[in-house]
């Protein structure tokens, strides 16, 4: 149980109530007191409270009219009422507005506890039945964003059928490109993953604030204005990507929905035909420069969000389709560039797409000299073969060599026909095996001898390699001398 509620107007039986709650068999994490009626609606009204035991007899407010009032909210609390014998025609009343249960002063420990445990039992059936809707509601909302032809029928008979589980209230759509984010739907917010390779938010309107700021704070949000209707839901959803595409052109980690007005730049094929041209060449400093011209505009709303993606997409095919019998281009890094809104935000996709270029160049520059490569990677096994024993990593060898850190994964691939990570491991553990089988050094050096420091890891790579631990490779090595020595 998540908040409970204690309206009662004798501090001393105020706290005594919650003495006994918080000694109960159920676990509640947040008991609020309050000491009349007036204080309790208000705190009702802006707070999920799963159940409200009130007294009857209170200023300002009594218990009559406070239960009656609430039915009203969004989300009415499990009602238990507090009373005197004089007060029971009083109690029986309340029971038919909704009260669950009733208990007579003085109050018993015991009674307040069963009445707990009959009432989270209760709420935990709930709230998995309306899990289970949240998700259907979820799927529902999906097909009415991604439907282009959707009737105003069919929302209505949607939101007819989920109306009473969520969007009750005021709402805003937030759109960004977080991906898998673990998030679930709730009374508060509804995520939704992969709307056109977007996210997308349904959140209460007074609960924006507190999304933005906690649960999307790392994320290039786009938000939409305040909308009240199902029948709406497209509508905030095309505000929020709107909105969305400026947050990811400007930088701007939010922004809201309000109608841009963009200078209608363009680039020219030529200028795009130009820049491929200059890869494989001695100029990349002017393909960085043309790329650097196009941010700055996209960020200064000379070049509007879609036409700097449409640019890229163009320039990334046209690579790809002048160089493809000379490259082979790994279709993840294609996929991903094409998926320019994928990306935080311009600046994020400017370093990719320039990093992507990078290496196309150096590759090109550098794919048809194969000795003065192969003389490279020679040297790089030289130095792995000197120095596997210390920290070693791909950056350090490729630094040593002079070459560039992409073009030198796969060019010591193509030579050794194994990855660098998988060429150390090999090179580690044949040494470890030989100093296994030839001396008597404990496994925690020969750890450190081959570059492991923790000799648990070094274990269980041996193992996963060899296929049996250190200390059972070098047994079985002995067995395998002795039966030698016989023969």
């Amino acid at each position: 149980m998540k908040k409970l509620l204690i309206v009662e107007d004798e501090k001393m039986i105020r706290q005594g109530i919650q003495s006994i709650v918080q000694r109960s068999l159920v676990p509640v994490e947040e008991i609020i007191l309050c000491k009349n009626g007036e204080e309790a609606y208000e705190i009702v009204k802006d707070n999920r409270i799963d159940v409200m035991i009130t007294d009857i007899r209170m200023p300002k407010k009594d218990g009559i009219t406070l239960v009656k009032e609430i039915q009203e909210l969004p989300y009415i609390p499990k009602v238990v009422v507090i009373s005197g014998y004089d007060d029971f025609a009083y109690a029986v009343e309340l029971l038919r507005y909704g009260a669950k249960e009733y208990l007579l002063k003085p109050i018993e420990r015991e009674k307040i506890n069963s009445i707990l445990m009959k009432l989270e039992e209760e709420i935990n059936t709930e709230n998995k039945e309306l899990n289970e809707t949240i998700k259907i509601g979820c799927q529902q909302f999906k097909y009415m964003l991604l439907n282009t032809s959707i009737t105003t029928e069919e929302i209505k008979a949607i939101e007819s059928k989920f109306k009473d589980c969520f969007l009750k209230e005021e709402y805003v759509v937030c759109c960004t490109n977080y991906k898998d984010s673990g998030l679930s739907p709730s009374s508060e917010a509804i995520f939704l993953d992969d709307i056109n390779g977007q996210s997308v938010s349904i959140v209460r309107a007074d609960h924006k604030d507190d999304i933005l700021s906690n649960l999307l704070k790392e994320y290039y949000v786009g938000v939409s204005k305040t909308h009240n209707s199902l029948v709406e839901l497209k509508a905030a959803y095309e505000e929020a990507l709107y909105a969305r595409k400026k947050a990811f052109a400007t930088g701007n980690s939010i922004s809201e929905y309000k109608k841009a007005e963009y200078l209608k730049e363009t680039v020219s094929e030529e200028m795009i035909d130009q820049f491929v041209q200059i890869i494989g060449t001695d100029k990349l400093e002017e393909a960085s420069k043309f790329l650097s011209r196009i941010l700055y505009k996209t960020r200064q709303g000379q070049l509007e969000p879609d036409q700097f993606s449409a640019v890229m997409k163009e320039i990334v095919e046209k690579i790809c389709i002048n160089y493809k019998n000379v490259l082979n281009f790994e279709d993840e890094d294609i996929t991903s560039l094409q998926n320019v809104y994928e990306y935080d935000n311009a600046g994020c996709y400017y370093e990719a797409i320039l990093s992507w270029v990078e290496t196309i160049n150096e590759k090109l520059l550098t794919e048809f000299d194969d000795y003065k490569n192969k003389q490279k990677i020679q040297k790089a096994i030289k130095y792995i073969q000197e120095n596997y024993d210390k920290d070693l990593n791909m950056a350090v060898v490729s630094n040593y060599i002079s070459m560039n850190y992409s073009l030198f994964s796969y060019v010591f691939k193509q030579y050794t026909g194994m990855n660098f990570v998988n060429y150390l491991k090999a090179l580690r553990i044949n040494v470890a095996k030989k100093l296994l089988e030839d001396t008597d050094k404990k496994i925690i050096e020969i750890s450190s001898l081959v570059g492991y420091e923790n000799e648990k890891h070094f274990m269980k790579i041996f193992k996963g390699t060899a296929g049996v631990s250190p200390s059972e490779y070098r047994k079985n090595a002995q067995v395998g001398r002795q039966k030698g020595n016989k023969v």
